[in-house]
């Protein structure tokens, strides 16, 4: 593959990597560094690449990957030199949307989201990539196996492990 050829699954497919990107580290400077590293390792590989073996599933994969790594590098400096966390709540907040009818719909609206990310937010990875693939990077249900090297009825029982889990979470006790 060359350079011609990946600067089109950029344009093809960038939208919905970054989508995928930004959900699977739950803040934007985080997913800017992210695409920003599976382009840049897709480079690298781009010898490695067959545009006819499902080229989208290929660098969801480096994706997830580079944030395995990331985490795992991450995890290791935690336990050698602690740090405190800051809060990220200024990075997480979503733009507000245009077509709500009245700002307190908008605000409910963003509250909803804000729940519903953080009950996916706390899910496993094993349950989080799955789901994040499937909803944000819009892949089928192969190619998040082929992806994830599981087989296809593992996806689909995750995915629904995953749906059970937040439902548990986001369910509102009847009072």
């Amino acid at each position: 593959m060359d350079i011609d050829e990946l600067i089109e699954l950029v344009k093809l497919h960038g939208k919905s990597i970054y989508g995928f990107c930004c959900k699977l580290t739950g803040n934007r400077a985080d997913a800017d560094d992210l695409y920003q590293e599976t382009f840049l390792k897709a480079v690298e590989l781009r010898f490695k690449m067959d545009p006819s073996r499902n080229p989208k599933a290929y660098l969801i994969s480096i994706a997830v990957l580079l944030h395995k790594n990331h985490r795992r590098k991450l995890a290791w400096r935690q336990r050698i030199a602690p740090t405190a966390e800051l809060g990220e709540a200024a990075d997480r907040l979503l733009v507000p949307l245009a077509s709500e009818a009245t700002p307190e719909d908008a605000v409910l609206s963003l509250e909803l989201r804000a729940m519903i990310r953080e009950a996916a937010h706390r899910l496993n990875d094993k349950l989080k990539l799955p789901l994040y693939m499937y909803y944000t990077a819009d892949m089928t249900i192969e190619e998040i196996a082929s992806t994830l090297r599981i087989p296809p009825g593992t996806v689909k029982s995750r995915l629904h492990k995953a749906r059970e889990n937040m439902r548990k979470v986001l369910e509102v006790d009847p009072l």
